[in-house]
């Protein structure tokens, strides 16, 4: 068996355990603190996105694209999803502590930038072409931009951290 196989399986093990554990522990509603940290994570997205929007807009966790359409934040809009991907996948790397940490910090916060460019994308969209254009523009265009941002960081933590064995 070559030495990089090894290294792959352990990836994967690593990245699935650590997947799941997060998701157990920071977003299924399993407790207290669950719930607190995307009750925190959605408020954030909001609070950040009003800066965008005009204040007639957002209703609590209501965005009015026009007076009859409207666009909710919950939990599974809030950004927590692609960053816990993106936290599994840098803790599962082999490499310094510290430039997991400082990498995983890196990623949330580009992570809730590009999650307010993707609603602000969403919103101007289904202005513009109605909601029938939803569906395309929040579950493929949406997703791919969050896949995309995830790959461009993770690639970028690869090339500036040394791996350990």
């Amino acid at each position: 068996m070559k030495p990089y196989s090894i290294k792959a399986k352990k990836f994967i093990m690593l990245y699935v355990l650590y997947l799941s554990s997060l998701f157990l522990i920071l977003y299924a509603p399993t407790s207290s603190v669950s719930t607190t940290i995307n009750n925190f994570q959605t408020n954030l997205t909001l609070q950040t996105i009003s800066l965008f929007l005009k204040d007639t807009q957002i209703r609590g966790i209501d965005i009015w694209v026009n007076p009859y359409y409207k666009i909710i934040i919950t939990q599974a809009c809030n950004g927590m999803i692609p960053t816990l991907f993106l936290v599994s996948s840098i803790l599962a790397y082999p490499s310094k502590f510290i430039m997991k940490i400082l990498w995983i910090i890196v990623g949330y916060i580009v992570y809730i930038i590009a999650n307010v460019l993707r609603l602000i994308l969403v919103i101007k969209v289904t202005k513009i072409y109605g909601s029938n254009s939803f569906y395309w523009i929040h579950d493929i265009v949406g997703n791919a931009l969050l896949i995309g941002v995830g790959f461009m960081i993770f690639t970028a933590f690869i090339k500036t951290s040394q791996t350990t064995t």
